[in-house]
């Protein structure tokens, strides 16, 4: 891998992992694009967890309330003073994530199967032209009302399973999760901060899974690689950052389903080019 793959991976990293266009797919289009006949799995994830540094500066705030009600609702299970009132926001929300997290679980028994699925651009370009479909509905749902108050755990679990779904390279997780939230009548800012917050354990787990395995099926970090790792992480949390921020006003506005022709047409190209190389 030389520098210039991977600032071009981590600048698509940064770019899809936020706006709904999937990043593993692009990923993975554009390894096998430079000639990698297998993914570098370590590298993807190191990239992922790059964009997860960048969510937890973007909503700063809310991750660190977040840890401290967790402490606190932790604490208060086994104080003998009953707490009166509603939980705070932050403590909801906590639960929220938490709740829509565990279809993730379900996932693990068949992780190596569904990462297999990248080693087939085919089959992630299928996936991209889904992705569209599901961004083109996304903006014809009607304007919901929820948030963190009043938002239940039905609700949340189905945004988890979506966000199961999304694990399959080519289904953008954003998009799934965004437009699920939106479907269960999430307000769109907050379909959106949610979307991004519950990815947080996911990809913090992930990243502790994938780098123990890729480290112990290769011995170790391959050699002279390190600096051009480094590089793409920083690309990724720069241009990630300002990622969210996009995503965040094109969603206020009802403009996230624009994305829609972009996949289909990404979607529709990768196809046309992998058939034309499987006829020739």
């Amino acid at each position: 891998m030389t520098y210039l793959m991977s600032a071009a991976l981590g600048f698509v990293q940064g770019v899809a992992e936020f706006l709904p266009i999937s990043s593993s797919g692009h990923l993975t289009l554009l390894q096998h694009f430079f000639g990698m006949s297998q993914p570098d799995q370590l590298f993807i994830i190191l990239l992922h967890f790059a964009t997860l540094l960048a969510v937890c500066l973007y909503y700063f705030q809310d991750v660190v309330e977040m840890v401290v009600e967790f402490f606190r609702g932790i604490a208060a299970l086994f104080s003998r003073t009953p707490s009166r009132g509603n939980p705070p926001e932050a403590r909801r929300l906590v639960l929220l994530v938490i709740v829509g997290t565990l279809p993730l679980l379900f996932v693990l028994v068949i992780k190596d199967q569904v990462e297999s699925l990248g080693n087939n651009p085919m089959f992630v370009s299928v996936a991209l032209l889904v992705t569209g479909c599901i961004l083109f509905l996304s903006d014809r749902m009607a304007e919901g009302h929820k948030t963190a108050r009043n938002a239940t755990l039905k609700d949340v679990l189905l945004v988890g399973v979506a966000q199961g779904c999304a694990t399959i390279p080519g289904l953008s997780r954003s998009g799934c999760t965004i437009s699920a939230g939106m479907a269960v009548g999430f307000e769109r800012k907050f379909a959106v901060r949610y979307s991004f917050l519950m990815s947080l354990p996911a990809v913090f787990g992930a990243t502790i899974l994938e780098v123990k395995d890729a480290l112990g099926a290769e011995g170790g970090l391959p050699q002279g690689v390190l600096p051009k790792y480094l590089l793409g992480m920083v690309i990724a949390g720069v241009v990630g950052y300002f990622s969210i921020r996009l995503v965040n006003l094109l969603a206020a506005k009802g403009k996230f389903g624009a994305f829609a022709y972009y996949c289909w047409a990404a979607g529709l190209a990768s196809l046309i080019f992998n058939l034309i190389g499987f006829i020739l």
